[in-house]
C-alpha cells in the first residue's frame, strides 16, 4: 500500500491551484479532489506525472482522467450527500473515488473485466465503498434505478435513452457526446416525467463509450 506523504499533500494543492485558475470554483469538488491521492493509482516509477493536470494511460486503451476533467464533470453534477449516482466507466477508480468525497451512495460499473477486477481490488485495498458492476454500462444499471445524478466517463455518439430514463425527476445527466475525436459536455436534466432541458459546455476528448448505445454494440 502506498503512503500519501507531505510531499504528495504539496503537490495535490499546487493542483488545486491549477484548477482554480482554469475556472474550478465549487470549494466541496475543489476539496474532494485535494483528499484523493492520486498517486495511488499510478505506479511508483510515474509519481511525478500523478499530480500534472494530464490524462494518463492505465491500459487496456483506457486512461486515468485529466483532473480538469474530474472536476469539471463533478462541478456540473451539483452533488448532494443524499445523491445516488451511476458512474458509466469506473476505469482506474480515480473519478469514483472524487465522487466518494462528496456521497455515499456510488454504483459505478465498468465494461472491461480486467479493468473491472483492478478497480474493485483497489476500492477494497484503500477501504472505498462504492457498489461495483461489470458489464454494458451504456445501457445504465436499471436494476439500481432511479439515480439522482448519473456521470458518463467515456464519449458517446448520443444520448442513450435508457440513461435520461434511469433520472430520478429533477436529476440530471453528465456526458460527453460527439464523434470520436470530439465530444461537448452535456448536461441533461430530466424536468418532468417525459421532459428534459439540454445544456452544452466545454469540448474534450474521451475515450469512446464501448455497449449497446455506444461505439460498439458486440456485448
Amino acid at each position: 500500500m502506498q503512503t500519501d506523504s507531505y510531499r504528495h499533500k504539496g503537490m495535490r494543492r499546487g493542483l488545486i491551484k491549477v484548477l482554480q485558475e482554469k475556472g474550478i470554483r465549487d470549494p466541496r469538488v475543489l476539496a474532494a479532489v485535494e483528499a484523493v491521492p492520486r498517486h495511488f493509482f499510478f505506479e511508483k516509477a510515474f509519481l511525478e506525472q500523478a499530480y500534472q493536470d494530464k490524462a494518463f494511460p492505465i491500459g487496456e486503451g483506457q486512461t486515468i482522467s485529466q483532473p480538469y476533467t474530474v472536476a469539471f464533470q463533478t462541478e456540473l453534477m451539483q452533488l448532494k450527500p443524499t445523491d445516488r449516482v451511476l458512474e458509466i466507466g469506473t476505469g482506474s477508480g480515480y473519478q469514483c473515488a472524487v465522487l466518494l468525497q462528496l456521497t455515499q451512495q456510488v454504483y459505478t460499473i465498468e465494461y472491461n473485466r480486467p479493468l473491472y477486477e483492478k478497480a474493485v481490488m483497489f476500492f477494497k485495498k484503500y477501504g472505498l465503498k462504492p457498489h461495483t458492476f461489470h458489464g454494458d454500462g451504456s445501457e445504465g444499471l436499471p436494476a439500481h434505478a432511479p439515480y439522482d445524478k448519473i456521470i458518463v466517463t467515456a464519449g458517446a455518439p448520443g444520448v442513450p435513452r435508457s440513461l435520461v430514463r434511469q433520472l430520478t425527476l429533477g436529476g440530471s445527466l453528465i456526458i460527453p457526446v460527439g464523434n470520436e475525436k470530439s465530444q461537448k459536455m452535456m448536461r441533461i436534466t430530466r424536468v418532468e416525467e417525459g421532459e428534459f432541458t439540454r445544456e452544452e459546455f466545454h469540448s474534450f476528448k474521451f475515450v469512446p463509450l464501448l455497449g449497446k448505445s455506444g461505439w460498439d454494440s458486440t456485448l
